[in-house]
């Protein structure tokens, strides 16, 4: 098992903390390594709160643990956790989420030199290649369409060749066409690599690629098998 996630809750407070909302209470998850699995559910349902708490930089959870690699992320510090996460998880958005001032190369490089990782050129280079973005790789992202922004963000949360990959909707802002393009190179990405992707989505087509799906409804998910 890759992942396992126990009773995660995430409440929100507002009014000056006299008023809460309970978003998430109690998520159970259980996905093993080389799984493909979808998360389901309406906006505002909690879907992104918990990819987000999942990535482990993102967000915090109220409360519950989750262990990836069988490691327990909550414990960890934060440069720890920092470490962690650059080395064991990739993140694909789906805003991208690109450095505007940045090439895309130097995008995809960024999370290897951030973890000190040596031939970061030749391996963004590489990845870039991968996602058909050879020919793109000193092009700002201003300079790029939605689709080939998406392929660099892919290209980036893979680089770091990562155990979990974790996907925000990754085709939400791609028309149909577009967003196949891309569903299929993630997809095709992952069982090459032989990753383990866990994909948040209100796309019951793209969900439907996945082998486990779920639906978050009411702050705890339900199996859909």
């Amino acid at each position: 098992m890759i992942l396992q996630v126990k009773e995660i809750k995430k409440t929100f407070s507002y009014s000056e903390g006299k008023q809460s909302i309970d978003v998430l209470k109690g998520v159970n998850l259980e996905v093993n390594e080389g799984d493909t699995v979808a998360i389901l559910g309406q906006s505002g349902s909690g879907k992104s709160t918990l990819l987000s708490i999942l990535a482990g930089c993102l967000d915090t959870p109220t409360s519950g643990s989750i262990l990836l690699q069988n490691q327990s992320m909550e414990t960890m510090g934060e440069k720890e956790l920092a470490r962690f996460r650059a080395q064991h998880i990739g993140i694909v958005f789906q805003q991208f989420h690109l450095m505007s001032h940045l090439t895309a190369r130097e995008n995809v490089s960024l999370p290897l030199e951030l973890t000190y990782q040596s031939q970061a050129d030749e391996k963004a280079t590489q990845a870039l290649q991968q996602v058909g973005l050879g020919h793109r790789l000193h092009h700002f992202p201003w300079q790029l369409s939605g689709g080939e922004s998406q392929r660099v963000a892919i290209a980036r949360a893979l680089v770091v060749q990562p155990a979990l990959m974790l996907a925000d909707e990754p085709t939400g802002n791609l028309d149909q066409e577009t967003g196949d393009q891309v569903a299929n190179l993630l997809f095709d990405l992952v069982s090459a690599k032989q990753m383990t992707l866990l994909l948040v989505t209100h796309d019951h087509q793209l969900a439907q690629r996945c082998q486990k799906r779920y639906t978050l409804q009411d702050g705890t998910l339900h199996d859909m098998a």
